[in-house]
């Protein structure tokens, strides 16, 4: 989410024309980093030393206050959660990337599992515009939520700016793991991949180590514990939360990434690999195979052997070649300017249905 959301907005300034664009951060103690203004340079920045759980208590409970007292007014407000910003005149815009939350609360934190499911109809269902990211989330808010379609904008996110600069490093640096990108909960299906790795392990002598980026939450307690049995100790590392640096690293030495999602709206990570060269498999949960296209056969998230199959091939260096130039080729069809462009359409159109 933040990663679309800082993308856009950099997207949106170098195609604003007159617009006049801020970015709103709230929190007590986490301030906006000094490069931000360097960074996007032309948005307004708007930093209000409030704590950001009591604030989203506040606009979610008691739709206040309003977002004109914290940020000035706007024609539009643009949430990056499916839970809109309360304003006084503004057409309030909503993000919605998948419904995860609405089928599964319990594995959900915070606010998304205390607030999300209750007010997540009502919202979409006044709000004016919503983006989406992918087709497949666009479907299931239109069927779901009982959105019309003339009120759902597909935008999808860009291929990074970085990823020529990883595909170049990746021509003379040795490649050395297996890659999962995300954080460690439920739905990412890590137990399937273990499962999978360890198979490899069998199959193939020498198979690479996996690494396993990204958060670990406290459901993830038990895929530490199995990471650590004797098969696989010493091959599974678990690198916990990954900086931007760290995750270019990670694409530059990796053989392939492994997305075994149950259900995912986009699949960042995906787009991300593909577009710095990494061969990709995927599952057939959610939007997955939709962002992947012809770069990876999808497979059942259930299927251990799919997945154990899908590796070994991608270890075959002329197989791999092949499915890099695929991926490079799908990503390409990502661009961040023109999910601007849909995503200023959307802003006109939500204007137009303003009461």
């Amino acid at each position: 989410m933040g990663e679309y959301v800082h993308e856009l907005v950099r997207a949106l300034l170098q195609a604003r024309g007159a617009d006049e664009l801020a970015v709103f951060t709230s929190s007590w103690k986490d301030r906006p980093s000094p490069d931000l203004p360097l960074d996007l340079p032309g948005a307004r920045i708007v930093d209000r030393r409030v704590p950001g759980r009591l604030l989203t208590l506040g606009w979610n409970r008691m739709a206040w206050p309003p977002i004109e007292w914290l940020a000035g007014r706007y024609d539009v407000v643009h949430a990056a959660t499916p839970v809109g910003i309360p304003s006084r005149s503004a057409a309030v815009v909503l993000t919605i990337h998948d419904l995860h939350f609405l089928r599964h609360p319990e594995r959900m934190a915070a606010e998304m599992r205390r607030d999300f499911p209750n007010l997540v109809r009502q919202h979409a269902r006044r709000a004016p515009a919503i983006v989406v990211s992918s087709a497949y989330t666009a479907a299931d808010v239109q069927r779901t939520l009982e959105v019309p379609v003339d009120r759902i904008h597909l935008c999808p996110p860009g291929a990074p700016s970085w990823a020529a600069s990883v595909r170049d490093r990746r021509r003379n640096e040795p490649l050395e793991h297996i890659l999962f990108l995300g954080t460690l909960d439920p739905r990412k299906n890590v137990g399937v991949l273990l499962a999978a790795y360890r198979a490899l392990r069998t199959h193939v002598s020498g198979a690479p180590p996996l690494v396993l980026a990204g958060g670990v939450p406290p459901s993830a307690v038990h895929w530490q514990d199995e990471a650590v049995r004797p098969e696989l100790a010493g091959h599974v590392h678990l690198t916990g939360y990954v900086s931007e640096a760290r995750r270019r690293d990670l694409y530059a030495r990796a053989h392939m990434l492994v997305l075994p999602s149950l259900d995912e709206g986009f699949g960042l990570p995906v787009l991300e690999a593909m577009a710095s060269g990494v061969p990709v498999v995927v599952s057939s949960g959610g939007s997955l195979p939709e962002v992947a296209g012809d770069a990876a056969a999808p497979v059942d998230p259930a299927d251990i052997d799919g997945f154990t199959s899908a590796m070994a091939a991608l270890l075959e260096p002329e197989v791999a070649r092949k499915a890099s130039a695929r991926g490079v080729a799908r990503a390409a069809a990502f661009r961040w300017d023109r999910c601007a462009e849909r995503v200023r359409h959307a802003y006109a159109s939500a204007v137009g249905r303003r009461p």
